[in-house]
């Protein structure tokens, strides 16, 4: 793979290696909330997202605005609710003709159902509408990324992109490859970026969007040995530009009763608040970056 220009604009070399440390779901509960703001503390992570229509929206654009200097925020695009305990609805409509809602008024559980039955205008309205929310709560959105990938189909990432651009943010884009960091572990290839997607997205970087080269994920369904697989990671990890997710939570009655993966939540979340990682990522020479200064990459060029 060709060298990434934004490594040449971020003042790095060809051959150097960036990580963007990624909290996922914040403002899901306030156990995740709680977390987040422990993690920025602390000072490794280096960006995060909010899901706009959930209950602990309101506690994290406040938290937001209270700690503005030393956030980097996005709008983690949410079309599905998927926890049975607590769920949320669009903010933009409650008609279902929009295919965005099931038959109590939530978003649908499975994605795969939304697809078969989403308006395309009516899901690009939800979009805007959470970026817009965001924005009117005071948050300097530093870009936007999807919650459980939701926005996979060609239609929908099509609108996923026009709304990064009316908002002048950078998408969550990446053209190499992605996969869960413990079934890679165990042989799995990546999944590679299709042909035509691929193609879209170097025209795409051609306009001055920023365009990642890697993404993985801390796994949710199994909960030991993350500093190993980070470790590991870290000492494959080609140049370029690496997204890593985690979905960092406090260990509470909330987030126990609310989801099934809990402990491997917490698990992120004590992991990556720990001298012990941050010692790796230094070790590695590896350049932690956030999403601020791609925002600022992208708005000098588009």
């Amino acid at each position: 793979m060709e060298p990434n220009p934004l490594l040449k604009q971020l003042g790095l070399k060809d051959n150097d290696r960036a990580v963007i440390i990624h909290a996922d779901d914040v403002g899901m509960c306030q156990s995740g909330l709680a977390a987040y703001a422990d993690l920025v503390d602390f000072g490794l992570l280096s960006s995060a997202s909010t899901m706009v229509p959930c209950p602990w929206f309101p506690a994290t654009a406040a938290y937001c605005r209270e700690n503005a200097a030393k956030v980097d925020m996005g709008v983690h695009i949410t079309l599905n609710s998927e926890w049975s305990p607590m769920r949320w609805s669009p903010l933009s409509t409650a008609d279902p003709a929009s295919g965005l809602l099931d038959g109590a008024g939530y978003f649908h559980e499975d994605p795969a159902v939304m697809y078969e039955r989403v308006d395309l205008e009516a899901a690009q309205r939800e979009m805007a509408a959470q970026v817009e929310r965001a924005l009117a709560a005071g948050i300097d959105v530093t870009h936007i990324d999807t919650h459980m990938f939701a926005v996979a189909t060609p239609e929908l990432f099509n609108a996923y992109v026009q709304v990064a651009l009316q908002y002048r943010v950078p998408p969550l884009l990446v053209r190499g490859q992605a996969g869960d960091l413990y079934y890679l572990e165990q042989g799995e290839t990546p999944i590679e970026a299709p042909d035509e997607m691929a193609q879209y997205m170097r025209m795409l970087q051609a306009q001055g969007i920023p365009v990642l080269d890697y993404l993985y994920l801390t796994p949710l369904d199994v909960v030991g040995g993350r500093v190993a697989q980070i470790q590991r990671l870290l000492k494959v990890l080609p140049p370029g530009i690496t997204y890593l997710i985690i979905h960092p939570s406090k260990d509470t009655p909330e987030i126990r009763a609310l989801t099934t993966d809990w402990a491997a939540r917490v698990a992120d979340y004590e992991v990556f608040g720990s001298e012990e990682m941050r010692q790796i990522f230094k070790d590695a020479a590896i350049h932690v970056i956030g999403w601020r200064v791609l925002r600022d990459l992208m708005r000098q060029a588009v």
